[in-house]
């Protein structure tokens, strides 16, 4: 297996995510005091964290678990749900399973490194990237100008981290008809899923063939747990991708599962509460930007917890993120962790998280901080 490029995100997370006083590029919706998850637990689920014993889990997830999950689909059962520690480990295993050498696959830019670089290390990959001059728009039609005999995926990530971009439910149908209309894996990274106000019916509720990607990181805000999933009701594909997990972590962790299963269960509740803190965050955001519109062009997501604006200051946005988190403690993520092989993409461009509670106080030192430059 060719040696993988650094992780960019992540190495830039190592130095600076838990020593800068104000993580402002969060990527998940707020969390929860554990003591306010067990809250929320029914007789059962109470009982079985009551219960529990450490010992090994099974490979597909708890039962009760993927029914908990498929309840959250249409046309998904508890068999056709595979958990995973995590989104990650789903989007390795997946992109390393299910392509081959001499298949080709086509990915969305700007996207989570993952889904590009995992890719490129099988086969070759065609970028297709949002059109930020349109407000991100999603071209289907560059998708099929891209597709070659021997296509074998198209990934896709929506609500898109970074930009938080969403296709028309046009543009969405039409895309799960290309791709079953030529045989081809659609990949749909939906971890945002639920922080929308319209949210896009799941792929795999369009196409039997199609994988779906949930965590409960992101629109839950729950990343402690480490259980991810793929829904595909096509079961020789979680057939390949279980076998392939026998290899990297096995089984999940036992604790995360059922607390999974609470937060699932509990999950109308937890999705309105983080919407909420969206809703209120928002204004905060775009008066701050509004401040100063020489420097910023800011526009809301449409779905998700994360925003992509752009920079406009003769520093360049990597002088001006590297300052701001070295001077003033406020990280934001520059668009260099989002460049691509596959593509160009905006240099402008940094990532701001919009779902943690209580940004006034960042949003003000970094005012403080554009004052005294």
């Amino acid at each position: 297996m060719p040696t993988l490029p650094d992780f960019r995100l992540e190495t830039y997370f190592a130095r600076w995510e838990f020593s800068a006083r104000y993580h402002l590029t969060a990527s998940d919706a707020q969390t929860l005091p554990m003591a306010d998850l067990l809250a929320m637990a029914d007789d059962d689920g109470r009982e079985r964290w009551d219960s529990l014993t450490l010992g090994y889990t099974q490979t597909r997830g708890l039962p009760v678990l993927r029914e908990a999950i498929a309840a959250t689909y249409d046309a998904a059962g508890a068999d056709d749900i595979l958990c995973f520690a995590g989104a990650e480990e789903a989007i390795y295993l997946a992109m390393r399973t299910l392509l081959e050498p001499t298949d080709h696959a086509i990915v969305l830019t700007p996207n989570y490194q993952a889904a590009e670089t995992v890719p490129l290390s099988v086969c070759d990959v065609t970028g297709v990237s949002l059109r930020a001059d349109a407000g991100w728009t999603f071209d289907v039609d560059a998708v099929e100008s891209a597709l070659r005999p021997n296509t074998r995926m198209v990934s896709v990530n929506f609500p898109n981290n970074p930009t938080g971009a969403l296709p028309s439910p046009d543009a969405w149908a039409r895309l799960t008809r290309l791709c079953d209309e030529r045989g081809i894996i659609l990949f749909s990274d939906e971890v945002y899923r639920g922080l929308e106000a319209n949210p896009l019916p799941q792929a795999t509720d369009l196409s039997r063939t199609a994988i779906s990607l949930n965590v409960m990181s992101k629109a839950y805000g729950l990343p402690g747990l480490r259980i991810g999933w793929v829904a595909c009701r096509d079961r020789s594909v979680l057939d390949r991708l279980e076998r392939a997990k026998h290899y990297t972590t096995i089984c999940n962790s036992g604790p995360g599962e059922v607390l999974a299963l609470i937060a699932l269960r509990a999950r109308d509740r937890i999705l309105e509460r983080n919407r909420g803190i969206i809703a209120a965050n928002l204004p905060l955001f775009t008066g701050f930007f509004d401040q100063y519109p020489e420097l910023f062009e800011f526009r809301a997501p449409d779905g998700g917890c994360v925003a992509y604006p752009r920079y406009l200051g003769p520093d360049g946005v990597e002088v001006m993120c590297t300052e701001l988190v070295e001077q003033a403690g406020v990280l934001l993520l520059p668009s260099s962790i989002y460049s691509s092989e596959l593509t160009a993409t905006p240099a402008d461009r940094f990532r701001v998280g919009i779902g943690r509670s209580g940004p006034a106080e960042a949003l003000e030192v970094w005012a403080d901080w554009l004052a005294k430059r």
